[in-house]
């Protein structure tokens, strides 16, 4: 194949951030004294950007409801906001070989895209010594959110290469639909954060158990 860089994704691609995203959005929910979430179920939620896993909290599903306050909500979003800034990467690790496959794909051009907001992403980043491994970062409060493709042809743009020279690396649908839209190749990796969406259902170019997978993806000429 033919490709010139790589664009990943970061909370259920390189990072396990459920625990502090879990006890961020529990403390939120018992403050307002709304009913806890399990951690599986905040999983479930999360990939699509902060405010709306506040609002899926809120609602107590994937659906969220269209009864609820925007006045409550702003309110959760804040509350959110503050315990999250206190708890981010406090118990968040590296997916097994990530640190081993970024290392081997050193010479390739990298990117971040993430609907994670930037306050948080440069934290995580930080925390987990993963900054120099990518010349950008694109985050969801810089524009658009996936699953549009903007970010990701921003990102393209900013690397210098075209969309049919990239790989999209992600775990969720959203990462799948941005990159098709965007006409970039996807590899989907399955243990991540899907939703509990069937990915293959999508059609993404490859689908990936191990991290390390990749890289005779992106190596080969």
């Amino acid at each position: 194949m033919k490709y010139n860089a790589a664009l990943f994704d970061l909370d259920g691609t390189l990072i396990d951030s459920v625990y502090d995203l879990y006890i961020s959005v529990n403390l939120t929910l018992s403050e307002l004294a709304f009913p806890i979430a399990s951690q599986k179920l905040v999983q479930s939620w999360i990939g699509n950007g902060i405010e709306t896993l506040v609002m899926r909290a809120l609602s107590g599903d994937m659906q969220i409801s269209e009864h609820l306050d925007d006045a409550l909500v702003k309110r959760a979003t804040e509350r959110f906001y503050q315990h999250y800034a206190d708890q981010v990467g406090e118990n968040s690790v590296l997916f097994q070989h990530v640190e081993t496959g970024l290392s081997a794909l050193r010479t390739i051009p990298k990117a971040i895209v993430t609907n994670k907001a930037r306050q948080f992403t440069e934290v995580l980043l930080e925390k987990l010594a993963l900054s120099s491994h990518f010349d950008i970062v694109v985050c969801g409060d810089d524009m658009v959110k996936k699953p549009s493709p903007v970010p990701l042809l921003f990102a393209c743009e900013k690397l210098n290469v075209l969309p049919s020279e990239t790989l999209m690396i992600g775990d969720s649908k959203s990462d799948v639909l941005a990159a098709q839209a965007a006409n970039i190749d996807v590899a989907v990796l399955s243990y991540g954060y899907n939703q509990g969406e069937t990915l293959s259902d999508y059609n993404p170019q490859y689908l990936c158990d191990n991290f390390l997978d990749i890289i005779p993806i992106l190596s080969a000429r």
